[in-house]
């Protein structure tokens, strides 16, 4: 139970075995490639297609971030629209681009293009290596990646032209919807029969994450689209829409995370997960407590008070599923920390296990209600989606993808340098906006709660607020972008084969050059 998914050894029959003519690291060797060739279609879909997106929520996040502070902007510099006479164009276009309707383009880019669509390449990857069946039909997950990419891209382009549902996270057109529906249909049913049919008897704790969300995800999606439709009063509706919240970051984006998280990590150090029964506990805990925090984000308004302190007491308890996937990641890595300075994938995904822990600990904190009466209502909320999305998700993908790729092209990656950028560049600049945003919130809710301030005092928050957003634009959102860049650039010349020869990977640095 505690191997490494790929030192469990597949049965070999006993003449071959005794003959010595195939040994069981063969077999195994032949058997992954057969399987990473069988995915390679698939799998880099959904990954060109995620980072397509990763750079357009990026610019959207830019401009909204920008709009905060300077509503008149116009992306790109101002000379050259004049210069070619197309100031009177652009003005129009920036200015039907408000902040109202950027923002849940960029969250919704972010979230359904970016996360959805590499967790969804990641966890296809995954389970057939960790079930031990190659994908059958291939072109079926190509044709569900597609159709998520359209609902994408329909939902986007309602919400920049005016559309939107009301419930936050879940803006998108109805036609948009189903889009990701349907698409989803072929992606997660295909996950759940190869579940099925695995050749692994014991499932390992990856596959246990991933099944979690491939089956629970239609549900809360499904049933929010349903109950989304229906003559519901609005308190209700915003019950169901921290609901669905709830299960997007929890069951869907968390599951996938934590289940790369558990694969990689031993893997790439050669050595099984610290305790199979810590991993069990905080499966199981995750997966109950999970769903019951959802109502922390109603605490204060017009709903019964019992749902609110059922929440808080839940979210005190998934202590228990963050202690024990800290400790399990920790003592996992114990005595191998020093990989992390050549291996870009462990540096990325054990970087992703910490904002994971950090956004985990602040999600009980500010449940409590003396805390959320300060964080309510500011952008300490954003602060906790980026540490979700830009810090434990991103960052874990990251890992992943750069552990992948090079096993469905043929080729390692080209530069070193590029991946140094990139890690740099996300960390800080990912760092940068979610401090930002959780200590502008803070900052925001003292003030908002200050016995003695005034009429005037509530005025001035909004320069509270913007005396942390250039930063937050400037150096956050140019330093996570420049990065976005480079990497889109080094995964592009992966996919043209553009590389270092197949064989070492390649390394951030080799063992003891910085000594």
């Amino acid at each position: 139970m505690n191997a490494t998914p790929e030192t469990t050894a597949a049965p070999v029959g006993g003449a071959s075995a005794a003959q010595g003519d195939v040994t069981r690291r063969d077999i195994e060797a032949v058997e992954r490639a057969l399987i990473d060739q069988s995915a390679r279609g698939p799998v880099l879909t959904f990954f060109t297609t995620a980072i397509f997106w990763l750079l357009v929520s990026v610019v959207l996040g830019y401009i909204a971030s920008k709009k905060l502070h300077s509503p008149d902007f116009i992306l790109g510099p101002e000379w050259l629209y004049k210069l070619l006479h197309i100031r009177s164009i652009v003005n129009p276009i920036f200015e039907h681009l408000t902040y109202g309707r950027v923002w849940p383009a960029y969250t919704t880019a972010m979230i359904y293009g970016w996360c959805s669509l590499a967790g969804m390449g990641v966890a296809t990857w995954l389970i057939g290596r960790l079930t031990r069946v190659s994908i059958k039909a291939p072109a079926v997950l190509q044709f569900g990646a597609w159709f998520w990419n359209a609902g994408v891209a329909v939902a986007v382009i309602t919400i920049l032209c005016g559309y939107n549902s009301g419930l936050e996270y879940f803006e998108m057109h109805r036609a948009a919807r189903l889009c990701l529906f349907i698409g989803y249909l072929f992606i997660g049913i295909w996950g759940l029969i190869l579940f099925r049919y695995r050749r692994q008897s014991t499932p390992f704790i990856s596959v246990w994450y991933l099944a979690a969300a491939f089956f629970l995800f239609p549900w809360f999606f499904g049933t929010t689209e349903v109950l989304s439709s229906m003559p519901l009063a609005g308190v209700m509706k915003n019950v169901v829409n921290a609901w669905y919240q709830n299960g997007l970051f929890n069951l869907w984006l968390g599951c996938i995370g934590l289940a790369t998280a558990y694969y990689l990590i031993p893997k790439v150090i050669n050595r099984p997960i610290y305790s199979y029964n810590l991993a069990s506990i905080g499966f199981w805990s995750w997966i109950f407590l999970g769903g019951l925090t959802a109502m922390t984000r109603l605490s204060g308004g017009p709903v019964p008070a019992y749902l609110v302190t059922l929440s808080i007491a839940a979210s005190i308890l998934m202590i228990i599923p963050i202690a024990t996937l800290t400790v399990n990641f920790v003592r996992t890595m114990k005595g191998h920390t020093g990989l992390m300075a050549s291996s870009p994938t462990l540096r990325f995904t054990f970087v992703g296990t910490i904002f994971f822990s950090i956004a985990a600990a602040l999600n009980v904190f500010s449940a409590l209600r003396s805390v959320d009466s300060y964080t309510h209502f500011t952008s300490w909320a954003h602060g906790q989606l980026h540490l979700v999305t830009m810090g434990f998700f991103s960052m874990v993908m990251f890992g992943a993808i750069y552990y992948i790729t090079p096993r469905l092209v043929g080729c390692e990656w080209l530069s070193r340098t590029f991946m140094k950028l990139h890690f740099f560049g996300t960390a800080y600049g990912a760092g940068t906006i979610i401090a930002l945003f959780l200590f502008g919130g803070l900052a925001t809710g003292f003030v908002l709660n200050e016995p003695t301030a005034d009429k005037m005092g509530f005025y001035n928050v909004d320069g509270i607020a913007n005396a942390y957003m250039p930063v937050k634009t400037y150096i956050g959102y140019v330093l996570f972008g420049g990065a976005q860049l480079i990497f889109a650039f080094h995964f592009l010349l992966m996919r043209l084969r553009i590389g270092q020869p197949a064989g070492e990977p390649t390394l951030l640095e080799t063992p003891g050059e910085g000594h």
